[in-house]
């Protein structure tokens, strides 16, 4: 299966990791391959691990890599790097690239459940094993209904959302992406459906809850520092407010020395940075980008480089 999707931020990110012709570097979050071409590209004899956990991904980088030497395909989660390199004897890596959120793909294909514009079945699962959106919305409490609404989707409306999906359950299983976003266009005020798609973050929300996004995020941003060698980067690219928000605030950490009492006279507790910020500020995609893409609206790159080892 053909996974169409652009890359965002192409240069900028792939430019961010400073790639080194004979380094080692991972594509977290494969996709179409995009941003695992442009980094092939650029090196020589060095390697690139391209990870995913989508299968039509896998497919397709497979085939657009097979007789590529430098190229290693790997299925799989980005939160589980360091245990999937560890397995074929790779510690250390040289950059590491992720584009977090769902892809051109996953959105334009109907059957995979992940869009409100297109009736399917409500599916929403990246990796298409597990729990479907379909399944939180028939089962979960109305109250967990409503925190995973307002939480991943800080949606204004999030306890009368889950309320209706409550109701509406007890009367037919809601089984499809177009029952849900009915459900939920009747639940809010009028002047929030002239605003657009009132499904948009209850759809965000419950893509976030079916795949475990957050988590997955923090931990494969741990994951992906330890592995950095000295002078390693680590490049993230994320699509709204949550994702950005944790690649934040755990770059500013890798990066934070002291954390001793500002009236203490000398430093005792010994902590050093980690790393360094390549990019003070998220680069955003530029006019002629969102001009041919304008997926690339709400796209935020953050770049940090290691300078200290593992301790």
């Amino acid at each position: 299966m053909e996974f169409n999707h652009t890359p965002v931020l192409l240069n900028e990110a792939v430019d961010g990791l400073n790639i080194n012709p004979n380094g080692i570097y991972v594509d977290g979050t494969a996709g179409g391959g995009g941003h695992s071409a442009e980094i092939l590209s650029r090196l020589s004899s060095g390697k690139l691990i391209s990870i995913d956990q989508d299968p039509d991904a896998i497919c397709t980088v497979k085939q657009r890599f097979k007789d590529n030497e430098n190229s290693i395909i790997i299925k799989g989660n980005f939160s589980d790097m360091k245990e999937l390199l560890s397995e074929r004897c790779i510690r250390q890596v040289d950059g590491v690239l992720l584009d977090i959120g769902v892809s051109s793909h996953q959105l334009d294909t109907p059957e995979r459940g992940f869009s409100f514009h297109e009736d399917a079945p409500l599916d929403m699962r990246m990796s298409q094993a597990g729990n479907t959106a379909a399944d939180l919305v028939n089962t979960l409490p109305q109250s967990e209904l409503s925190r995973i609404i307002f939480n991943y989707g800080e949606e204004k409306y999030a306890n009368s959302i889950a309320k209706a999906i409550v109701n509406a359950r007890e009367e037919q299983k809601i089984e499809t992406t177009f029952q849900l976003a009915e459900i939920i266009r009747n639940s809010v005020p009028e002047k929030v459906r002239r605003a657009g798609h009132p499904a948009r973050k209850t759809f965000q929300a419950l893509r976030i809850e079916v795949n475990h996004e957050l988590d997955a995020l923090k931990k494969g941003i741990e994951d992906a520092f330890e592995l950095l060698s000295v002078g390693g980067r680590l490049a993230i690219i994320t699509f709204h407010s949550l994702e950005d928000r944790i690649v934040k605030q755990s770059m500013a950490s890798f990066c934070q020395g002291c954390t001793c009492p500002k009236d203490f006279p000398v430093c005792v507790c010994g902590k050093k940075p980690r790393a360094k910020l390549i990019t003070r500020k998220p680069i955003v995609a530029n006019d002629q980008e969102l001009s041919a893409n304008p997926r690339a609206r709400s796209a935020k790159l953050r770049i940090c480089e290691k300078i200290l080892e593992n301790s």
